[in-house]
């Protein structure tokens, strides 16, 4: 019988850590306000000589937030979030400065970016021929 005394308190213990949190504030979530007025944006850009992402050695990787205010190890991260925002967060929408003239010396280039845009999960992979056509592109989102 103490067997099954202990039994029964080790699984009343589990199910109040398993349902405690589930009680209180949990349950008031839907009707309560949002911690912030802006919706989340964090996002992780890397990039690496190669022609794709799994084949390619990150080189460099810097964080950019851009709500409430530009953040982040972005060496411009008030200019990257300006033409993000400017692009509605379209990673495929940022072309190439029309005054950059790059040689056309093979040397791929991938950019990753992993994360979040204004709420929704962003993840991006785009191969550039060499890095001053990466540089071109978006002006500085590319260009850390």
């Amino acid at each position: 019988m103490r067997n099954t005394a202990r039994w029964a308190a080790a699984l009343g213990l589990t199910a109040a850590a398993v349902c405690g949190p589930l009680t209180g504030a949990a349950v008031a979530a839907p009707g309560a306000a949002p911690s912030s007025l802006y919706a989340p944006s964090a996002l992780v850009l890397t990039t690496g000589h190669g022609s794709d992402a799994a084949t390619a050695t990150p080189e460099r990787a810097v964080t950019l937030s851009c709500a409430p205010t530009p953040s982040g190890t972005h060496l411009a991260a008030a200019q990257a979030c300006a033409e993000l925002n400017g692009a509605g967060g379209d990673l495929n929408a940022l072309k190439p400065a029309g005054d950059v003239w790059c040689t056309k010396l093979y040397d791929p280039v991938v950019v990753t970016v992993q994360g979040v845009w204004q709420g929704k999960r962003v993840s991006y992979e785009r191969t550039f021929g060499n890095a001053c056509v990466r540089d071109s592109v978006g002006g500085g989102v590319f260009n850390f």
